[in-house]
């Protein structure tokens, strides 16, 4: 995820892509999810119902940590029709994400499920939603790439990012990983 998000962000910035930061910063996320779950199953928290609570808000809160910069960008890049660049680098790497992330999500969530830990299958919702964004941003870098009065699809599929990790938030918080 480090090399995901690091590479993410290099193109999302080189682009000027507000949706392929926004995803890239969403592997950060994903990693200190990963971090928070790792917490919670070690030493004496393991069977601990309190740091079961803790580990879920932690992974609710990392959902909502880049939900206000990823809203305003898009919003200034589409008030100055902010127009990003192409970018090869950034397309293949949101498609191999695209591909990668449901079987690491699936692991997670039937992991999660089997150890009645809500942070783990919450971990595994935040793989399975880095997929849904992979594919939006693919879709708008090939999009613009070939369309480029298509520019606006940048910064809407910015806006998507930023209110699903809001209502992903909001449902990890109040004890509903999976949004069943």
């Amino acid at each position: 995820m480090c090399i995901e998000g690091g590479v993410g962000l290099w193109q999302g910035i080189v682009s000027g892509s507000i949706s392929l930061i926004g995803w890239a910063l969403g592997s950060a996320v994903e990693g200190m999810a990963s971090v928070i779950v790792v917490w919670r199953f070690t030493g004496s928290r393991t069977l601990s119902e309190t740091a079961e609570r803790r580990a879920q808000k932690g992974v609710a809160v990392s959902f909502w940590l880049i939900a206000p910069y990823i809203a305003a960008q898009s919003l200034a890049d589409l008030l100055s029709r902010h127009m990003a660049e192409t970018t090869f680098i950034g397309m293949v790497l949101t498609a191999v994400a695209l591909l990668a992330m449901p079987l690491l999500g699936y692991a997670k969530r039937r992991l999660g499920r089997r150890l009645g830990s809500n942070a783990t299958t919450g971990e595994g919702t935040q793989n399975y939603l880095c997929a849904a964004q992979a594919a939006a941003v693919l879709m708008v870098l090939a999009v613009t790439a070939a369309w480029p009065a298509g520019w606006w699809l940048d910064p809407l599929v910015g806006f998507g990012i930023a209110a699903v990790a809001v209502r992903e938030g909001s449902e990890a918080w109040h004890g509903d990983p999976c949004g069943c």
